[in-house]
This record gives C-alpha cells, structure tokens and sequence, in this order.
C-alpha cells in the first residue's frame, strides 16, 4: 500500500474537518515520489475508491469526504498530484498528460496489490475529471466504476486568448515558464466563507503552473474527444447548480458520448466544490448509495 508515514505530520486544513487519514508514499515507474492519503475500513472493505482532485487543489481540501467514505466501508486513497499538493518536486509541472494518467494507473495497480479482488472506483474532482475519464482508453479493464465531482471536462473559466498563445510560445522555447492559473478566486470555489478562507490560506494549492503543463491540460481536451467514447463502465456525474468553474449542460453532452449511460444528480443551490457545502448535505451519501448499488452489488454478481 505504499511507504506509511507518520501520521501526526499530516497538517489539518479544511474546515471542520475530521481525521486526515495516513500519509503515504509512492514512487511512480519514473522515479517520481507522491505522497498520498489513505483512510482505511473499519472492516473488510465494499470496494477501492480512489479520488484524482483538481488542477488547483490537492488532497488535503478533500479529507472530511474522505474519512465519511472510509467510515461507510470503502477503502479511500487521493494522491497528490506530481508537482501539486504535498510534492514539492518539479512544482507546476509535469511532462505530458499521458504521464499523469500512467501515475494514476500505476497507482491504482499498486494499490491492487493487496486485496485485488476488491472492484475500484476513480472518483474524478473538477479538473481531476479529465484523468479519471481519460484512464479507460489509455488504460482499459483497470476500474469498475466513474464517480464524475464538477468534472472540468467542458470548463468556463480558461486564460485569456492572448495568455493562451504565450502560454503556446513558451512550450516550445521556454517549457517551464510559469504561468497563474485561472483559478485563484476563492469565490469560484464555494458561496461558504469558510471554505473560501480555507482556499485563500492554505499553503499547499497551486496557483501557478507551467507552459508545458498547461499545453498539456489542452492537448488532454483533444484526447478526452476519443477517450469518451471508450467510457464503458457505470459513471456517476453530479453537478452543482451554481457552478461557476464548469458548464453544466455542455458536461452533461459530453458525458452523453460515453459508451454508457451516466447517473446524473443535480444538487440545486449548490457550487463547484461540495467538499465546502453545508453540513449535511447529501452528495457523499448519493455517492456512497450509487456505488454501492451500481458497482459492488455487480461486481458481487
């Protein structure tokens, strides 16, 4: 499962949040070191739930989730990303998107090491959705289900055109030139004015990135056009309302190209991140419910 290290250095940060799980590491075929978070099952777990977040976030945004899974019986793992997060190495940056994808592969095929009879599900986090819907085609046989979070598979926010084009130029004279990610207004994020403070002080989320990251995040919206099509296992899609990061009905046509038919939830008044809504709110329960119903009771038989 992966290098354990001491737990009680795992810093706490969002807000309210219950335990932060163990901190792990693995080192990908590469020779890069992630470090992950891994919350285990009071018992034999249902299923492997593996979360992939967002371009901006990191693991540590996601743990109060986390743990509710793991307490439903899941055993629950989110990696940071290479150069996100807790990964100090190459921050920002990463070689091409067919790498990122290969991380999670390898770290899902790590992971199934031990107990590889439990069926595994990628739970995808706003742009985190991009890998998770790209990992079947490049990867296929390797999961048994898609949990799509405010995926940013068609997303509204993007760098201006002009930042755009030298963000083109740099990849190819000055690959690893950093660039700001548009994406640092907390209120994008989440109406929740602690979630917003959480975003705005937090240390470890990305706020900038390079141009060969960022040429990468494009060139992984011309893959995801034939990926879709290669979506052949039960996908869960949950929008949020008032999702000011994604377009809700644009994602939800993209999703329409899967080679299946997604479980669609609307959250009315909710944002992009649920990670940050009210407590109470019912998307881990729906999520928990879905898997449960759709994955585990047909990978049961």
């Amino acid at each position: 499962m992966g290098e354990r290290v001491e737990s009680g250095t795992i810093p706490s940060h969002s807000p309210e949040q219950g335990e932060n799980g163990d901190l792990r590491t693995f080192r990908a075929s590469d020779g890069y070191s992630f470090y992950f978070r891994h919350f285990a099952p009071p018992g034999v777990p249902k299923a492997r739930l593996v979360f992939v977040h967002g371009i901006r976030s990191h693991g540590g945004w996601y743990a109060q989730s986390c743990q509710k899974f793991a307490e439903a019986g899941f055993e629950v793992t989110i990696l940071d990303r290479r150069g996100s997060g807790l990964n100090t190495a190459h921050r920002g940056d990463c070689p091409n998107f067919r790498r990122l994808i290969d991380d999670l592969a390898e770290f899902i095929q790590h992971q199934r090491t031990e107990r590889a009879w439990l069926p595994v599900v990628v739970g995808g986090v706003s742009w985190g959705g991009k890998l998770a819907v790209g990992l079947p085609y490049r990867r296929p046989g390797l999961i048994n289900g898609l949990v799509l979070l405010c995926p940013g598979l068609v997303p509204k926010v993007a760098p201006p055109f002009a930042r755009r084009m030298r963000i083109a130029i740099a990849r190819v004279f000055r690959p690893w030139k950093f660039f700001p990610i548009p994406l640092n207004e907390p209120d994008l994020f989440t109406a929740s004015p602690d979630g917003q403070h959480y975003i705005a002080t937090e240390p470890h989320g990305l706020r900038e990135a390079t141009a060969r990251f960022l040429f990468s995040s494009f060139s992984l919206d011309i893959y995801l056009r034939r990926a879709a099509r290669r979506v052949r296992v039960p996908t869960l899609l949950v929008l949020g309302e008032h999702d000011r990061i994604i377009s809700n009905a644009q994602t939800r046509l993209f999703a329409g190209r899967f080679d299946t038919a997604a479980t669609i939830i609307d959250y009315p008044g909710a944002h992009h991140t649920l990670e940050f809504e009210p407590a109470g709110h019912p998307w881990v329960g729906d999520v928990q419910e879905w898997i449960e119903r759709r994955v585990v009771e047909t990978a049961q038989g």
